[in-house]
Formats: C-alpha cells, structure tokens, sequence
C-alpha cells in the first residue's frame, strides 16, 4: 500500500497549479511508463512489440480495479467523448433526459445521436441552478424517458451529483455517467451506473489519447454497437469475411488502441489503486477545505458547493463581473494556473497541492483584496 505522501511526491508540476479541471500534468508513475514503452518501441527487440499487447487487458484490470466493474465489460476508448458517441449511438429508441447546461461531449452525443438516427430524443432537464438532482429528475421522467445522462461530477458548478439518488428515481432506466472531472477523486458508487465513461488526462494525470468505457450487464443488452470496427468482433482478425459485433463491451471497439497510451492509463490506475480512491479524495477534501477558507479569508465569493458531500476537487470563485477582471490578473501575476471564463475563475486542487501553491494563490488573493 503506497502512503498519501509517496503518492504526493508524484506530482512533479511547478507550483501554482490549480487547473486538473482542464488537464493533469502527467505523474511521474506515468512519466517512466511512456520512457519504457517508447523505449521498447524504439527498438523493437524480438518478441517485444508483441507481448505490448498485454497492455489492453492490463488497462482494463486496472479501470476494473477503481470501478468494481468486470474487465470484460470495459473497453479502452482514445477519449471520454468517444465512449459517450457509443452509448448515445447505441440506444434504441425513447427519451433522453440530458441538462443542456452539461459539458457539450454529453449534450452533442445526444443531440448528433438523435439527428442520425432519428430514434432517440433529446429531452433537456431543468436543472435546480445547474444541478442535475435526483428530484429534479423525479419530476421530469415520463413513461418515454429511456435514458438519464449526467456527468459525476459538473465542469462548471463543481457539483458531485448524486447518482446513488438518481438510480433509485429513475429505476430500470440506463443510467450514463460522465466520470470525467471525478474519476480517481471521488470513491463514487459505480455500480449503480449502466454506463461509465471516462479519460484520464485531466485528475487521472496519464495524458490525452486515454479512457475507457464500463458497460454493465443490462447495458450490454440494451446498447446497439453502431460504431463497432474489425476489432469489436472478437480476438481473431476477421479476413475473408465481415463477422458481426461481439456481444459485449468488446464490440464497442473500432480498431487496434494506442498500446502506449493504454500502458500510460494502466499506470496512472495503479498509481491511485496502491493508495486508494478513499486516500487521495481525503486528501484533497482537506486542501480544498484549506483553499475555501483562504477565499473567505480574503473574501473572494464562492459559488460552488462547500458541502464534502456535494463537491470533488473543483472550487467556483464567482467575484461581481466588474470585480473578476482583477481577480485573473491576480492569479496570472502570481503564477497560479487556474481557468479563467467569462463569469468565473474554477480552481482545481488536487492530493498533490503543495504548500508552495497555496501560498502562491494566498498572495494572489491578497492583492485581488487591495484592488477591490
């Protein structure tokens, strides 16, 4: 079992990052992973190249590992948008209730999904401020709704949905999951999801070209691979004919993955398995606690959730419109890599948040206090 410290010390970023919201500067695990595999890439040694295709069942145990699902029912995927075309593509007729104030990979699967093929529809949820809730979903499910699309954990808001919740309103109904901004922080009940789709360039740290898609059962079933490559109809190339999708997670393939980038995501997995989900979301919990009262100390508002409950690794800082202009001129003068948007600046804190960082966004919210 690796400690929260020697799974700290992985972090090799300079000081002032606060955006895994957006990207994960990739681990020093992951860093020595792409050095060997480029490595035994570069030489291409007898027998090398071929047993680099053992990364595929590796990545799969590893996302197993974290998710609880089985490994047959995971298949690599380049990106989370991807997964999330298959599982929109795949579903065969109804209603699909989506926030339109969710991340666009969720909201184009849908909608393209629907333009396609003219089975399924779009139906956007009325959210309670941006915040797809269980009772707000209650009320918005008809006898048409087939599908709930939802991210965990929401890019703008910050907000940890509660899918336990939401299964439990929506019964049989599938239930997508959007893992991205939560996957490897929050020890999420991924059991109760039909479909989890995740990348793993952004809290994962393993760089883009990385992710999977998790299918359970019921899924399976349910799910048309419409976009199902030579690879998604079984282990033996299919010369001399076109056979048909295997029936699994498998069919959901399109071609030969990235062996590399499987290799990247399997380590960055393992990294966070050796000390556990419950670790590393302890961790961060305790910084952004820290983070929150620097704000409040300095009274930056905050208009994402303060509540453990509610939230992962994402703080929203939302000063008035006339105000928000100072405050990222503070957070660039200082150093501290953050997203700045329109009507507010997201902070991203993570394990590895160093005190040399929360130093750095102190004395950018002190001088954001002396302009304003």
């Amino acid at each position: 079992m690796t400690t929260i410290e020697e799974f700290a010390r992985g972090f090799g970023e300079e000081a002032g990052y606060l955006d895994y919201g957006r990207v994960g500067p990739l681990s020093a695990t992951v860093r020595a992973e792409v050095i060997g595999q480029y490595e035994i890439l570069s030489k291409g040694r007898f027998g090398t190249i071929a047993r680099m295709g053992e990364e595929d069942q590796r990545v799969r145990d590893a996302v197993s590992a974290l998710t609880r699902f089985p490994a047959d029912q995971i298949v690599f995927q380049p990106n989370a948008s991807s997964g999330l075309l298959h599982a929109a593509f795949g579903l065969t007729g109804g209603d699909v209730l989506v926030s339109l104030a969710e991340f666009p990979s969720l909201t184009y699967a849908a909608e393209r999904a629907a333009q396609a093929l003219r089975v399924i529809t779009p139906v956007w949820l009325e959210t309670d401020h941006d915040r797809v809730t269980p009772a707000r979903i209650r009320e918005q499910l008809t006898d048409s709704t087939a599908a709930v699309m939802v991210s965990l954990v929401d890019s703008r808001t910050g907000y940890l949905a509660d899918i336990d919740g939401i299964r439990q309103v929506i019964g049989d109904r599938l239930l997508i999951v959007d893992a991205i901004q939560g996957f490897g922080v929050v020890d999420a009940p991924w059991e109760v999801a039909d479909v989890v789709v995740s990348g793993g360039q952004k809290w994962m740290r393993a760089g883009w070209g990385t992710g999977f898609l998790a299918l359970s059962e019921r899924a399976i079933d349910h799910l048309t691979p419409v976009f199902s490559g030579w690879t998604g109809s079984g282990p033996e190339q299919p010369w001399d004919e076109v056979r048909e999708p295997v029936h699994g997670a498998g069919a959901f393939s399109v071609s030969n993955p990235d062996l590399v980038a499987e290799a990247r995501f399997a380590a960055a997995l393992e990294d966070v398995a050796a000390v556990g989900v419950d670790a590393v979301a302890a961790a961060i919990s305790g910084n952004v606690e820290r983070v929150l009262d620097l704000a409040d100390e300095f009274a930056v508002p905050v208009t994402s959730s303060r509540s453990p409950n509610e939230r992962a690794g994402i703080i929203v800082l939302e000063p008035l419109p006339d105000q928000l202009t100072a405050l990222g001129a503070s957070l660039f003068n200082h150093g501290v890599t953050a997203s700045v948007r329109a009507t507010n600046a997201r902070i991203s804190i993570h394990a590895g948040t160093t005190e040399e960082t929360l130093e750095m966004l102190r004395a950018a919210f002190t001088s954001y206090a002396s302009l304003t």
